[in-house]
């Protein structure tokens, strides 16, 4: 598609699939969240709050009942005048068309995703000074109650282990997968750092894929393939 005015041009980013199959979209430099159809066009699924344009939608995560959940970061935007949101908002999009900004005080929100019971929303923070992953309470109606910081990474940092905490996915256990310093870091439901993949490059994403535990892992200029014994929440 098009890109919006002030937008780097940079294409899409975070991805999902809906219950009908359809590959969602955060939409970098339309600056939207958008839906591929089958026939391979694009709808837009959400692109404004209220009047104003978002700035460049990161990251989503679909919870069974159709609800969207995405974080608006301004990293695709070249042009940060272009800004028409000061927040760098966490949004609930529910199935029948409201739009919330349910997260309104994060720098550097990115990475998104819902525990298995979908109670608990966690947000990866790419903060280079704080970086970390936020856990929020979900409630009936999509708001987020509760923000607190369920695992800092800062103090994993070095010059060794580059990178902080980008995009993050759970497994069926409810353990935390995020990328971070060094690789992908996997963390308990309760919080406790159980071990690293060290990828030796900066990180920015996973996700499972296959027979769901097939781990692919974003490592700077490489793709990574790692076996798990878990799966991934959603297979």
């Amino acid at each position: 598609g098009s890109t919006k005015p002030g937008s780097s041009g940079q294409g899409s980013n975070g991805l999902a699939v809906d219950a009908g199959g359809n590959l969602v979209l955060c939409q970098h430099g339309d600056r939207r969240l958008a839906r591929l159809e089958r026939g391979g066009k694009f709808t837009t699924v959400v692109g404004r709050h209220g009047d104003h344009l978002f700035n460049s939608p990161n990251d989503l995560a679909i919870a069974k009942n159709g609800d969207v959940f995405f974080t608006d970061p301004p990293y695709g935007l070249k042009d940060k005048s272009a800004r028409e949101i000061l927040e760098n908002g966490v949004y609930h999009f529910s199935k029948a068309g409201k739009l919330t900004m349910i997260v309104k005080d994060l720098t550097f929100p990115n990475g998104i995703a819902l525990s298995p019971d979908e109670k608990t929303l966690y947000v990866a923070v790419s903060d280079p000074a704080a970086t970390r992953v936020m856990a929020y309470d979900l409630q009936a109606d999509g708001s987020a109650t509760g923000g607190r910081v369920f695992f800092d990474a800062q103090p994993l940092k070095s010059k060794e282990r580059k990178g902080g905490c980008d995009g993050l996915k759970i497994d069926e256990q409810g353990n935390v997968w995020t990328t971070g310093p060094g690789g992908v870091l996997v963390i308990s439901k309760q919080g406790k750092h159980l071990g690293t993949i060290l990828t030796g490059q900066a990180t920015a994403n996973c996700a499972w894929g296959d027979d769901g535990r097939t781990l692919y892992i974003t490592a700077d200029m490489h793709l990574v393939r790692v076996k798990t014994l878990v799966k991934g929440s959603h297979f």
